[in-house]
């Protein structure tokens, strides 16, 4: 079966209206009936201009709309055919974009005093996102920025701790009322990403309410190992990203998880995986048919598979510059930097990587599926 037969399947049976939706693994898939998944991602051209851009999996491209920032991570909502491209820090601008033929529907601009950190999300009744800010006037004082949407177009309404540093990926538990947030604990001032406190990092996996009632904080065991990327898998279990900022030659412990009624601590990453890593992770993504966590590490050239339940290691695979991760329905599709993107068929016990149709390079560190 060709890959792009396989991945079709996820879209299968949607319905012939155009925003039909449906519940798969997680996603909300907008999509006519046939269609392979829609994948969304900021990417660059070979001189630098920054796209905000959609691809069917199968290689068709929707939309490449340039944008003035870069972008890191995408938040669709869930009702409508929009997307939100957050800027990547310390970007001032994030995009509202029609995901049918890739109209700029709205520039949202940071307040004065703060700027984006490259994550958000949208309340599952579509009037409220909130997206990870800095204050620049307290450097490192993590936010969520409150906006509510008014007409289809996003009005900012206020802002609330996230009880932590560096704020970077938000994310929502399974109730759909609370969220994750992963206060990666550096300080940084406005228009930099220089890092200003290494020698006090506060690093830690907070769990609110959307309100900002806090009701757990939790760190590591080294200070100088930020929490940065998550995927949540539908019975409430969190793994996060990590990257290290302490010396070349320690080791780190780069992937973690938080198990329902268990402490935030290390997953059992073998020694030679957690080296290769080069002490940075870009982006996570479980499966959630297949009990299975995805990691890319660009730095090391490595992209990584693990079972979910048991830790064992199921790919340790070379991938240049490898950059965002997503389940789709037979495995995981993975894009690159430098190289082709790729579909990992994990459905047996040897995994298969095959290539897809999508332009090679320039891809960010994130993608998001609908």
């Amino acid at each position: 079966m060709m890959v792009t037969d396989m991945l079709r399947r996820q879209a299968l049976g949607l319905g012939s209206l155009l925003l039909s939706a449906v519940t798969f693994g997680g996603w909300t898939l907008f999509a006519k009936k046939g269609e392979s998944p829609l994948l969304l991602s900021a990417r660059d051209d070979g001189n630098g201009q920054h796209f905000a851009v959609g691809y069917r999996v199968d290689g068709t491209q929707v939309f490449a709309t340039a944008v003035a920032q870069r972008c890191h991570d995408i938040i669709n909502h869930p009702n409508l055919p929009i997307a939100l491209f957050v800027a990547r820090r310390p970007g001032t601008e994030s995009y509202l974009i029609d995901l049918r033929d890739g109209r700029l529907l709205q520039t949202i601009t940071s307040q004065p005093h703060r700027h984006f950190y490259g994550h958000a999300v949208i309340h599952k009744d579509g009037e409220w996102l909130y997206a990870t800010e800095n204050d620049t006037t307290e450097p490192g004082r993590g936010l969520l920025g409150v906006y509510r949407f008014v007409d289809q177009r996003l009005q900012r309404s206020g802002e609330i701790s996230t009880h932590g540093v560096g704020p970077h990926q938000v994310s929502w538990m399974p109730d759909g009322e609370t969220v994750a947030v992963a206060n990666g604990g550096i300080r940084t001032e406005a228009e930099s990403r220089v890092e200003m406190n290494l020698d006090a990092m506060e690093p830690s996996l907070v769990l609110m309410q959307r309100d900002g009632t806090l009701l757990s904080k939790e760190s590591l065991s080294q200070q100088m190992n930020s929490v940065r990327h998550m995927a949540i898998a539908s019975d409430g279990t969190i793994v996060a990203g990590q990257q290290f900022m302490g010396p070349s030659h320690e080791s780190a412990e780069l992937l973690a998880i938080k198990r329902p009624g268990q402490p935030f601590q290390a997953f059992p990453v073998a020694e030679q995986q957690l080296q290769a890593m080069a002490h940075y992770t870009a982006s996570v993504a479980i499966h959630n048919d297949l009990r299975l966590v995805a990691l890319t590490a660009p730095r090391g050239n490595r992209f990584f598979i693990w079972d979910l339940d048991s830790g064992a290691l199921k790919l340790d695979a070379p991938l240049p510059d490898c950059a965002g991760v997503g389940a789709v329905a037979d495995g995981f599709v993975v894009t690159s930097g430098q190289g082709r993107c790729r579909f990992y068929d994990c459905r047996e016990t040897a995994l298969v990587a095959k290539p897809l149709e999508l332009p090679a390079g320039l891809w960010d560190n994130h993608l998001h599926l609908v």
